[in-house]
């Protein structure tokens, strides 16, 4: 399986969102505002010494690999947890949903305001530089959406699926997430996704519709001291 993968956000920061980041060296990070997301190339002490670097004091950026996250010395670790890392083997095709409709610009406040509520992974207001996301509105309100994030060379994350909890339990999650995972078919590339391995769930649901699992996951919140 590609490595591309056990080090996505750095993959990403390299190829296909590089005019998204920033950084010199072995370390890299998308620019403040897009995403709190930042990696290293290698794990060796100039990669550590490049990273803190290139993070502000006070400042909080999430990691995300196969390997062990090994902090630069001094940073605090906020939040260290297992995550998992599924891509699709057997999704299936899906009619067009009528529902599901794409979301833009104008659309910006209400994402960040799902987002904030749900909590479905850092969201926001330039999160639109990423990808194409979707969504399903019930009346005015956007009550779910989907869309997609790191992006590498023949691969697309599916990601922000999320829905308001007053309309949970109406299959908008699985709807939107076979949606997006099409849509990222289409365009020549494989979807994957990461959630937490507590998240029983949503890898559960997303099992159902034709991921299975890569590789198990480490994700990690690191502050760098004022």
């Amino acid at each position: 399986m590609n490595a591309l993968l056990d080090r996505p956000i750095w993959s990403a920061l390299a190829t296909r969102h590089a005019h998204l980041g920033e950084g010199a060296g072995l370390a890299r990070r998308y620019r403040a505002g897009i995403l709190p997301l930042a990696a290293i190339g290698t794990d060796d002490p100039q990669a550590l010494a490049d990273l803190a670097a290139l993070v502000q004091p006070g400042e909080t950026l999430i990691f995300l690999m196969a390997d062990p996250i090994v902090p630069p010395p001094g940073f605090e670790v906020l939040m260290a947890a297992p995550a998992v890392q599924m891509i699709a083997t057997n999704v299936p095709a899906v009619a067009p949903d009528e529902a599901i409709v794409p979301l833009g610009e104008s659309d910006a406040a209400d994402m960040l305001a799902l987002a904030t509520l749900t909590k479905p992974g850092p969201f926001s207001l330039k999160s639109l530089a990423l990808g194409r996301f979707w969504g399903v509105r019930e009346g005015k309100t956007l009550v779910a959406m989907a869309g997609e994030r790191m992006k590498q060379p023949g691969f697309v994350e599916l990601s922000g699926v999320c829905t308001h909890p007053d309309h949970r339990g109406k299959g908008y999650a699985r709807r939107l997430s076979l949606h997006v995972a099409a849509q990222i078919t289409e365009a020549g590339d494989r979807p994957y996704l990461h959630a937490y391995a507590v998240n029983s769930a949503a890898i559960g649901l997303y099992e159902a519709i034709g991921f299975t699992l890569r590789s198990p996951m480490h994700v990690a919140a690191l502050r760098k001291p004022d």
